[in-house]
């Protein structure tokens, strides 16, 4: 069983939910809704870890709020 970290953003000029896992290539999808964001980012997962365990390029960490001025 693997567990990933999904960065979830919504498109305003289209209204859709995009999502990737950092630094995991090709993990990424989008979705008019959540509940099918999380399974469209399951079933590219699912076929990219048949290729054999990924090589990931970045380690999710967290986030940071900034306030300026």
């Amino acid at each position: 069983m693997h567990t990933c970290t999904a960065i979830v953003e919504r498109c305003p000029a289209t209204g859709l939910y995009v999502g990737y896992v950092p630094g995991f290539p090709g993990a990424h999808g989008q979705a008019e809704g959540l509940g099918e964001l999380n399974e469209n980012l399951r079933e590219v997962i699912a076929m990219l870890l048949d290729d054999g365990e990924p090589t990931m390029e970045a380690e999710f960490v967290g986030t940071q709020t900034i306030v300026v001025g």
